[in-house]
């Protein structure tokens, strides 16, 4: 029922460029899209924000492109997605983004146990961030995580090992 809600909504908006029609999948989806920027930049909200606006806009302009071969929250999240590591390059156009933290730090106000699982993610590679995002905050299947990354399933698995490895071993030198 979900998807045929999202694909009439989207046909009102490509057809008829009705933004009522945009503005309810807006509603429905801004929070996913905004938890996904917030994993992504260790809690940075206005950035978040600034993201996940960069991310409806491109929908909207894009809208016509969606074919609904896969569901309309992967398609956007694939947008999120490439809407941050478009950020990324900018920050750093010749580094490798496996190697690069492309956010900037965390405020002071966040609870202790928030900025421990921010410290464990920021530790990660931008991939193993990304994926265990997806999974873990998301929750998302690793078929869906491959479709919206553009990665192999195996690739995803790899990726979810290793960061959920990193994130155990620092949470536990840190008393967790």
């Amino acid at each position: 029922m979900e998807f045929i809600n999202d694909i009439t909504l989207v046909a009102r908006v490509a057809i008829a460029g009705n933004k009522r029609a945009f503005d309810q999948l807006v509603r429905k989806y801004q929070s996913r899209v905004r938890k996904f920027f917030l994993a992504q930049t260790l809690g940075d909200s206005q950035l978040s924000d600034d993201l996940a606006q960069d991310t409806f806009v491109k929908a909207y302009t894009h809208i016509r492109e969606f074919h609904g071969t896969s569901s309309f929250s992967t398609w956007l999240m694939r947008i999120a997605y490439n809407t941050y590591y478009d950020y990324c390059r900018k920050l750093h156009p010749t580094v490798d983004l496996d190697s690069v933290n492309c956010h900037p730090q965390s405020s002071g106000s966040d609870t202790m146990i928030r900025k421990d699982i921010y410290d464990a993610l920021a530790r990660l590679s931008e991939t193993q961030r990304t994926c265990i995002t997806m999974q873990l905050i998301d929750g998302r299947a690793i078929d869906e995580i491959s479709k919206i990354s553009g990665m192999p399933i195996g690739t995803v698995k790899s990726h979810l090992k290793r960061g959920k490895d990193l994130m155990v071993d620092f949470l536990k030198k840190n008393g967790y």
